[in-house]
Protein backbone atom coordinates (compact mmCIF):
# COMPACT_ATOMS: atom_id res chain seq x y z
CA UNK A 1 0.00 0.00 0.00
CA UNK A 2 2.62 2.31 0.74
CA UNK A 3 4.71 1.70 -2.54
CA UNK A 4 1.22 2.53 -3.98
CA UNK A 5 0.66 5.92 -2.34
CA UNK A 6 4.37 6.68 -3.35
CA UNK A 7 3.99 5.89 -7.16
CA UNK A 8 0.52 7.73 -7.29
CA UNK A 9 2.23 11.88 -6.71
CA UNK A 10 4.52 10.36 -9.40
CA UNK A 11 2.02 9.15 -11.69
CA UNK A 12 0.36 12.66 -11.41
CA UNK A 13 3.39 14.43 -12.20
CA UNK A 14 4.15 12.53 -15.36
CA UNK A 15 0.51 13.03 -16.27
CA UNK A 16 1.14 16.56 -16.29
CA UNK A 17 4.29 16.38 -18.30
CA UNK A 18 2.60 14.41 -21.19
CA UNK A 19 -0.46 16.38 -20.95
CA UNK A 20 0.41 18.94 -24.08
CA UNK A 21 0.18 22.68 -23.82
CA UNK A 22 -3.18 24.46 -25.46
CA UNK A 23 -3.79 28.13 -26.20
CA UNK A 24 -7.05 29.93 -26.19
CA UNK A 25 -8.16 31.17 -29.41
CA UNK A 26 -11.02 33.88 -30.85
CA UNK A 27 -13.84 31.84 -32.87
CA UNK A 28 -16.26 33.42 -34.86
CA UNK A 29 -19.22 31.10 -36.42
CA UNK A 30 -20.81 32.83 -39.05
CA UNK A 31 -23.06 31.73 -41.69
CA UNK A 32 -20.51 32.36 -43.99
CA UNK A 33 -17.94 30.01 -42.27
CA UNK A 34 -15.42 30.74 -39.52
CA UNK A 35 -12.79 33.01 -38.37
CA UNK A 36 -9.91 31.97 -35.87
CA UNK A 37 -7.80 34.56 -34.50
CA UNK A 38 -4.85 34.34 -32.10
CA UNK A 39 -5.71 36.97 -28.84
CA UNK A 40 -2.20 38.47 -27.74
CA UNK A 41 -0.83 37.95 -24.40
CA UNK A 42 0.26 41.74 -24.67
CA UNK A 43 -2.79 43.24 -24.17
CA UNK A 44 -4.09 41.34 -21.38
CA UNK A 45 -6.98 43.20 -20.60
CA UNK A 46 -8.92 43.04 -23.57
CA UNK A 47 -7.59 38.96 -24.09
CA UNK A 48 -9.64 38.60 -20.90
CA UNK A 49 -12.48 40.52 -21.62
CA UNK A 50 -13.08 38.92 -24.73
CA UNK A 51 -12.65 35.12 -23.49
CA UNK A 52 -15.10 36.21 -20.79
CA UNK A 53 -17.82 37.69 -22.81
CA UNK A 54 -17.44 34.86 -25.28
CA UNK A 55 -17.84 32.08 -22.95
CA UNK A 56 -20.41 33.61 -21.03
CA UNK A 57 -22.30 33.74 -25.13
CA UNK A 58 -22.34 37.42 -24.59
CA UNK A 59 -21.87 38.02 -28.40
CA UNK A 60 -24.21 34.81 -29.34
CA UNK A 61 -27.58 37.48 -30.03
CA UNK A 62 -25.70 40.52 -31.44
CA UNK A 63 -24.54 40.45 -35.39
CA UNK A 64 -21.35 41.80 -37.63
CA UNK A 65 -23.75 45.36 -37.33
CA UNK A 66 -20.97 47.38 -39.78
CA UNK A 67 -19.42 46.16 -42.39
CA UNK A 68 -17.17 48.12 -45.37
CA UNK A 69 -15.24 46.89 -47.68
CA UNK A 70 -11.63 48.20 -47.60
CA UNK A 71 -12.10 48.78 -44.17
CA UNK A 72 -13.58 46.38 -41.40
CA UNK A 73 -15.92 44.06 -40.30
CA UNK A 74 -17.71 44.94 -36.92
CA UNK A 75 -19.90 43.11 -34.27
CA UNK A 76 -20.97 43.29 -31.39
CA UNK A 77 -23.57 46.06 -29.43
CA UNK A 78 -24.40 48.48 -31.91
CA UNK A 79 -22.93 52.20 -32.02
CA UNK A 80 -25.66 54.45 -30.81
CA UNK A 81 -25.62 58.75 -30.72
CA UNK A 82 -24.93 58.35 -27.27
CA UNK A 83 -21.61 56.04 -27.96
CA UNK A 84 -21.49 52.59 -26.48
CA UNK A 85 -24.32 52.96 -23.97
CA UNK A 86 -25.03 49.42 -23.66
CA UNK A 87 -21.71 48.14 -23.09
CA UNK A 88 -21.09 45.97 -20.24
CA UNK A 89 -17.95 48.14 -19.56
CA UNK A 90 -15.53 50.74 -20.71
CA UNK A 91 -11.58 48.76 -20.86
CA UNK A 92 -8.70 51.40 -20.55
CA UNK A 93 -6.10 51.25 -23.92
CA UNK A 94 -3.60 49.10 -23.96
CA UNK A 95 -1.96 50.51 -27.33
CA UNK A 96 1.09 48.33 -28.14
CA UNK A 97 3.89 49.91 -31.32
CA UNK A 98 4.24 46.19 -32.68
CA UNK A 99 0.62 45.23 -32.75
CA UNK A 100 -0.51 47.46 -35.90
CA UNK A 101 -4.04 47.35 -37.42
CA UNK A 102 -2.73 44.90 -40.50
CA UNK A 103 -5.28 43.31 -42.59
CA UNK A 104 -6.92 40.19 -40.10
CA UNK A 105 -6.26 42.51 -37.15
CA UNK A 106 -8.59 42.38 -33.90
CA UNK A 107 -9.57 45.46 -32.18
CA UNK A 108 -11.62 46.83 -29.85
CA UNK A 109 -14.28 49.47 -31.05
CA UNK A 110 -14.76 53.48 -28.99
CA UNK A 111 -16.47 55.96 -29.48
CA UNK A 112 -15.13 59.16 -29.20
CA UNK A 113 -14.22 59.78 -25.32
CA UNK A 114 -11.58 61.46 -24.38
CA UNK A 115 -9.79 58.63 -22.66
CA UNK A 116 -9.94 56.52 -25.46
CA UNK A 117 -11.69 53.96 -23.84
CA UNK A 118 -12.77 50.23 -25.69
CA UNK A 119 -16.60 49.41 -25.38
CA UNK A 120 -15.94 45.56 -23.84
CA UNK A 121 -19.04 44.90 -26.37
CA UNK A 122 -17.36 45.95 -29.71
CA UNK A 123 -14.78 44.28 -31.93
CA UNK A 124 -13.41 45.04 -35.43
CA UNK A 125 -11.46 42.70 -37.90
CA UNK A 126 -9.19 45.00 -40.35
CA UNK A 127 -10.20 44.02 -44.10
CA UNK A 128 -8.18 46.55 -45.49
CA UNK A 129 -5.52 44.73 -47.55
CA UNK A 130 -3.06 47.82 -46.68
CA UNK A 131 -4.04 47.80 -43.34
CA UNK A 132 -5.55 50.75 -41.37
CA UNK A 133 -2.38 52.51 -40.15
CA UNK A 134 -4.17 55.78 -39.40
CA UNK A 135 -6.08 53.64 -36.48
CA UNK A 136 -2.69 52.71 -34.75
CA UNK A 137 -2.23 53.83 -31.01
CA UNK A 138 -5.89 55.23 -31.06
CA UNK A 139 -7.44 52.09 -31.40
CA UNK A 140 -6.52 48.62 -29.18
CA UNK A 141 -5.45 45.77 -31.52
CA UNK A 142 -5.57 42.45 -29.31
CA UNK A 143 -5.85 39.41 -31.71
CA UNK A 144 -4.78 38.50 -35.32
CA UNK A 145 -7.20 36.43 -37.68
CA UNK A 146 -5.10 33.29 -38.58
CA UNK A 147 -7.93 31.40 -40.43
CA UNK A 148 -11.17 32.96 -41.87
CA UNK A 149 -10.04 36.05 -43.83
CA UNK A 150 -12.08 34.90 -46.73
CA UNK A 151 -14.81 34.63 -44.72
CA UNK A 152 -14.35 38.56 -43.41
CA UNK A 153 -14.02 39.21 -47.42
CA UNK A 154 -17.44 37.92 -48.21
CA UNK A 155 -18.82 39.19 -45.00
CA UNK A 156 -18.02 43.14 -46.20
CA UNK A 157 -19.00 42.74 -49.59
CA UNK A 158 -22.79 42.29 -48.27
CA UNK A 159 -25.22 44.50 -49.45
CA UNK A 160 -25.84 47.07 -46.71
CA UNK A 161 -27.92 50.28 -46.20
CA UNK A 162 -27.08 53.92 -45.48
CA UNK A 163 -25.58 52.89 -41.85
CA UNK A 164 -23.37 50.20 -43.13
CA UNK A 165 -25.47 47.58 -41.83
CA UNK A 166 -26.00 44.34 -43.97
CA UNK A 167 -29.39 44.31 -45.42
CA UNK A 168 -29.48 40.03 -44.22
CA UNK A 169 -28.29 40.40 -40.62
CA UNK A 170 -25.02 38.19 -39.83
CA UNK A 171 -25.59 36.81 -36.74
CA UNK A 172 -22.36 35.66 -34.11
CA UNK A 173 -21.66 32.51 -32.91
CA UNK A 174 -18.40 33.74 -30.78
CA UNK A 175 -16.66 31.54 -28.78
CA UNK A 176 -13.00 30.51 -27.45
CA UNK A 177 -11.20 27.22 -28.22
CA UNK A 178 -8.22 25.69 -26.95
CA UNK A 179 -5.81 24.40 -29.63
CA UNK A 180 -2.40 22.71 -29.40
CA UNK A 181 0.64 23.93 -31.00
CA UNK A 182 0.19 20.95 -33.73
CA UNK A 183 -3.51 22.14 -34.19
CA UNK A 184 -2.52 25.74 -34.61
CA UNK A 185 0.48 24.97 -37.34
CA UNK A 186 -2.17 22.73 -39.24
CA UNK A 187 -4.64 25.15 -39.48
CA UNK A 188 -1.53 28.09 -40.51
CA UNK A 189 -0.62 29.70 -37.68
CA UNK A 190 3.00 30.16 -36.40
CA UNK A 191 3.50 29.21 -32.67
CA UNK A 192 7.12 29.77 -32.39
CA UNK A 193 6.64 33.35 -33.89
CA UNK A 194 4.26 34.60 -30.88
CA UNK A 195 6.25 32.78 -27.79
Amino acid sequence: MKKLLLLLPLAALLLAYTTEKTYPVGQIKTPQGEILFWLYDETPNHKASFMKLAKKGYWDAFTFNRVIKNFVAQGGCPDTPEGFANSPYLLKPEFVPTLKHVYGAVGAGRDDNPEMLSAGCQFYIVQNKNGLARLDNKYTVYGQVFKGMDVVDQIVSVKTDTTDTPLTPIPLDVNVIDLTAAQLKELGYKLEAKK
